[in-house]
């Protein structure tokens, strides 16, 4: 009884850590239409901005090809909110992405990478990712 009392308490902490689901947040092909078709394309590859623009937006389906047949979860999901990789901005906060600040409100899954480390991610964002991972050819 004991280890039920445990492990249900362990069981409502985690649903506490990751907040309701947010069932008026747009779904994933919305947020990738409004964010991402311009430059990439409804299907992964450059779209009608891509010509403008001073990089040329990688193929997004072709991620898992370019990186020896494993999709780089964390590393879009990275790119999509802007990092630094060899000291340089990049993705949203480089400038040539828009802003993904409203889909970084609201609520937040537990999201592990790969390293066994469950980490709070914004719902909003998993779920692009997710989506893109599903555009690989």
């Amino acid at each position: 009884m004991r280890a039920i009392l445990i492990c249900f308490g362990g069981a409502m902490g985690l649903a506490a850590c990751m907040g309701a689901v947010d069932l008026t947040a747009p779904s994933p092909a919305r947020d990738y239409a409004d964010y991402c078709a311009g430059c990439h394309g409804t299907g992964g590859d450059p779209g009608p901005i891509a010509q403008e623009l001073k990089l040329h937006p990688v193929s997004l389906a072709d991620l898992t090809m370019m990186n020896d047949g494993n999709f780089p979860e964390a590393r879009v999901m990275s790119k999509i909110v802007g990092h630094r990789e060899h000291g340089e901005m990049i993705g949203a906060q480089a400038g040539e992405m828009p802003s993904f600040e409203p889909m970084l409100d609201g609520p937040v899954v537990l999201y592990d990478s790969g390293d066994g480390i469950a980490t709070p991610t914004p719902a909003r964002l998993v779920r692009l990712m997710e989506y893109i991972k599903g555009m690989q050819q």
